[in-house]
């Protein structure tokens, strides 16, 4: 009997083992199947990324050239609202991402609230941003509360979008391909902001002031400065097409939040945080202190900042060194288009040779031609030519920075198994630095504008102007994307510690699982032994 007894316990226990194994590679199958995102999914996430990149670009592009040629701010007061709107965005960006991180799930997610509630006064503000107000003072008052506003408003979309990344799939793959499609629709955006503001501002572009004692048939848009009849006419025109191109912005912007809100569902089981609330210095500490979220940071601070000038200076740049100044828009647009068009391509390219080699070939593959914008004699044709293929650049460097910092949060996961939910701070500090740059940036080379003697609306400038220019989208940024480049030489995170985290990160969960699962044949046990 003892024996029969403990061949039936033997039997058993292997029919438990495989009825477990079953049931291990049955739950394995099923939590892959939830895991993947249909192409519905992944386009309706990537739309709600185009808002951020559609504003930006137009901002990025000719805000400053808004400023100084149609508000006609002082290159001074120009600068103080650059520097101090992207300071105060920068700084927004951890508050957001800190406040974030600490809301509670809702019916609609922890994420969407934040979309949702932002989006309809962020158009109000954006709109205000490109309206000339009538008054005598106070014009950088206004603009610089409306900027101000806008990008706090911005953060509060930006911020929670960038985290549902996390959120939307807990595989891998399914996240790099979810933010491949937001990369391109993101580009795409560019294309459409630079379109739209390009195009409608174009078609009433202000006609230059011929200040010196050149001939007015050297320029047929030049008119004399004596006139003064007719200059408060074209900026008039000018600035209504400002306001049109900002308004049909504004319409996309809430058509895309619309669509992000009901095509993207937000999954609570990967928004569950099983670490206490920690406080505001405490996440800084906790994000500063991991090595390789620095480096990716402090690579792509040079890097982005490198890009930034050349957004911020190649408008004024073609207008007035080149001397293009009826061209710049569609210049603009080819770059952009460039950029669009090859996203797909650094997609296969990162997945076949990986992310780390994607940055070194795709950001520096910019700077011969940056070169040679500035050395090659003027010419329309050559320059739409280096302008599509230092486009090709910029794909690269819009998509890399995206796709690779969900790897640094995975690499901290697996580090610090116990904290979780803090996503929001790994995002919001990198959008941080970035935009501290670049306001930085934008603010010093308006104040070397100003130094150089920037004339506004003149058909030609100073000499120490376009050297200032040249140095600007030229010699600058091929510094900075050096600088960056080295920097991700000491990037720890290569495509076998990538694979390494995770399956770790899945072993994590199937632990997680099983304990669960334990928990609940427990408790059923007990019940059964009480019958």
């Amino acid at each position: 009997m003892a024996r029969g007894e403990g061949v039936e316990h033997s039997n058993a226990s292997l029919l438990n083992k495989s009825i477990n194994q079953n049931g291990n590679t049955l739950a394995g199958k099923q939590h892959e199947e939830r895991g993947r995102l249909s192409i519905c999914n992944k386009l309706c996430y990537a739309v709600g990324g185009a808002p951020y990149q559609i504003t930006g670009c137009a901002l990025g592009f000719f805000l400053q050239i808004y400023l100084l040629d149609v508000a006609q701010l002082d290159p001074f007061y120009a600068s103080i609202i650059l520097f101090v709107g992207r300071a105060w965005d920068a700084i927004t960006d951890p508050t957001v991402g800190f406040l974030v991180s600490r809301t509670p799930w809702t019916r609609f997610g922890r994420m969407m609230p934040w979309i949702l509630m932002s989006t309809p006064l962020a158009i109000i503000s954006y709109f205000l941003i490109w309206c000339v107000p009538d008054l005598d003072q106070g014009k950088v008052v206004w603009y610089l509360v409306w900027y101000c506003l806008f990008q706090t408003l911005q953060t509060c979309f930006h911020v929670p979008y960038s985290s549902l990344t996390m959120f939307i799939s807990p595989d891998q793959k399914e996240r790099d391909s979810a933010t491949a499609y937001r990369m391109f629709v993101e580009v795409l955006g560019t294309v459409i902001g630079t379109g739209i503001q390009g195009q409608i501002v174009g078609m009433a572009n202000t006609p230059c002031i011929n200040s010196t004692l050149a001939p007015l048939d050297a320029d047929p848009n030049a008119i004399h400065p004596s006139n003064h009849t007719l200059l408060p006419i074209y900026l008039t025109h000018t600035r209504n097409a400002y306001m049109i191109s900002s308004g049909v912005i504004c319409a996309i912007y809430v058509l895309c939040a619309v669509v992000l809100f009901f095509g993207v569902r937000e999954r609570k089981d990967l928004c569950r945080t099983k670490s206490e609330p920690i406080s505001f210095w405490q996440g800084i500490r906790l994000v500063m202190g991991h090595g390789p979220y620095n480096k990716l940071v402090m690579g792509f601070l040079f890097t982005s900042l490198a890009f930034m000038l050349l957004e911020g200076n190649f408008a004024l740049f073609c207008c007035y060194t080149l001397g293009f100044r009826n061209d710049f828009q569609n210049i603009l647009l080819v770059i952009m288009l460039a950029a669009s068009l090859t996203i797909p391509f650094w997609q296969w390219f990162l997945m076949r040779f990986g992310k780390k080699t994607a940055v070194f070939c795709g950001i520096s593959f910019a700077m011969p031609f940056l070169a040679m914008v500035v050395l090659v004699k003027s010419n329309l044709v050559m320059t739409y030519i280096v302008s599509f293929v230092a486009g090709v650049s910029v794909g690269a460097a819009f998509l890399l920075p995206w796709s690779m910092l969900p790897d640094v949060v995975d690499d901290f996961k697996v580090a610090n198994p116990d904290l979780q939910g803090h996503e929001a701070i790994f995002y919001s500090f990198y959008v941080f630095f970035t935009k501290f740059s670049s306001g930085v940036s934008l603010g010093i080379s308006t104040l070397s504008l100003d130094y150089a003697g920037y004339i506004p609306n003149g058909c030609t400038q100073p000499e120490a102007v376009n050297l200032t220019l040249k140095i600007l989208v030229s010699a600058a940024p091929i510094t900075l994307i050096i600088i960056g480049l080295v920097v991700f030489i000491f990037y720890p995170i290569n495509e076998e510690a990538r694979q390494r985290n995770r399956k770790m990160l899945q072993h994590q969960r199937d632990n997680e699982t099983d304990s669960e699962s334990d928990s609940i044949e427990s408790g059923s046990s007990d019940v059964c032994g009480q019958l």
